[in-house]
């Protein structure tokens, strides 16, 4: 039996409904498989901040240090300031585990609709590799003269060669296995003169070790457009922090509903943990009304098993998600049902295996 020892931080709003159903999805998957996944839920979140003014324990990561991943809800709640929330616990992680790579799936499933016209499950299948660990989230910068007439706030972007080269590379990768062998790049060279061309230099120079690879760069705003204009064009997208993070949100809608949306947080060296959640939000208007859409947070904990070295069991796992979606029989109200979370997620543990 191998045993993977997990960390469960389910958060808040909606992220403690959804990642219940991500962890049963898991126990079916692994049923009589010879894995297991030992869960150890840490109650970490804007409720721990108002009670004891972190959002996590003191020594919480060195905590989280010793699991083998991370298996992360969402965080946020109307009591706590947005950047509180997000760096006093999710940009600690990703920064502390060098987790420098985000990787998120966008594919519209058969069954489902797009927003976007005519488009079917073959004209809307990409994955965004974003780099995670710097970039405009590297927190640097500063407020002077708050609260009067001359206030200033400076955010600082931080590129570096090799921060830029290591994402770039990993994008290739991801292309190099997938069948049409296509990798965008997300720029902006034409207004930010240094690090969007640094950006593009070091990409320019990566391309060159993966000939078979069709690469292409984009200014950022004309890849949003052609993301909603003509989807099928684009495979693999590779882009800086912030431009990944816009990119995919807008990937997912037009995927159908930000709900189905996973993410890896990925230290690919493998001497930290990984982490593992959906792309939404806490949802604070329906937490706790039982309607959350779990199909993030299942997708997550799959690429979670891949991860850990068990791609049967991710395949189970979305090839369940893939056939309850195409019936059509259980969908959450983001996606035009009338199912609740628990209804979906059973019927997602009946198909796995």
């Amino acid at each position: 039996m191998t045993t993977h020892q997990i960390a469960v931080i389910a958060g808040d709003g909606i992220g403690r409904e959804v990642i219940p159903a991500g962890m049963a999805a898991i126990e079916a998957a692994t049923r009589g498989s010879g894995v297991s996944l030992a869960f150890t839920e840490l109650p970490w979140g804007c409720e721990h901040y108002t009670r004891h003014g972190r959002m996590m324990d003191e020594g919480g990561l060195d905590r989280l240090a010793a699991f083998d991943a991370i298996y992360l809800g969402a965080i946020g709640a109307p009591s706590v300031p947005d950047h509180t929330a997000v760096w006093d616990l999710i940009l600690p992680i990703r920064q502390r585990f060098d987790q420098w790579v985000n990787l998120r799936p966008m594919r519209l499933l058969p069954g489902l609709t797009s927003p976007l016209a005519s488009r079917g499950a073959a004209d809307i299948d990409m994955v965004c590799v974003r780099e995670n660990s710097e970039g405009e989230y590297a927190g640097v910068g500063g407020r002077l003269h708050v609260g009067t007439p001359h206030e200033v706030a400076e955010q600082t972007g931080v590129f570096t060669r090799r921060g830029i080269e290591r994402i770039v590379r990993y994008g290739f990768e991801i292309a190099m296995k997938r069948p049409r062998k296509m990798l965008a790049s997300a720029t902006k060279s034409n207004a930010l003169q240094y690090s969007m061309v640094l950006w593009d230099q070091v990409a320019d120079a990566v391309r060159q070790e993966y000939p078979s690879v069709e690469f292409r760069k984009y200014h950022v705003d004309a890849l949003a457009a052609r993301m909603v204009a003509h989807p099928g064009t684009l495979d693999v997208i590779v882009a800086s922090n912030l431009f990944g993070d816009i990119l995919t949100d807008l990937g997912s809608a037009i995927s159908g509903s930000l709900g189905i949306a996973p993410s890896a947080n990925i230290s690919p060296e493998r001497r930290f943990p990984s982490m593992f959640e959906p792309i939404h939000g806490s949802a604070p208007d329906i937490a706790g009304q039982g309607i959350a859409n779990p199909i993030g947070a299942i997708w997550a904990g799959a690429m979670m098993l891949d991860h850990l070295g068990h791609r049967d069991l991710h395949d189970s796992i979305v090839g369940a998600i893939e056939r309850v979606v195409a019936s059509g029989k259980s969908r959450t109200p983001d996606l035009g049902g009338q199912a609740t979370t628990k209804h979906l997620r059973d019927a997602i543990c009946a198909q796995i295996g």
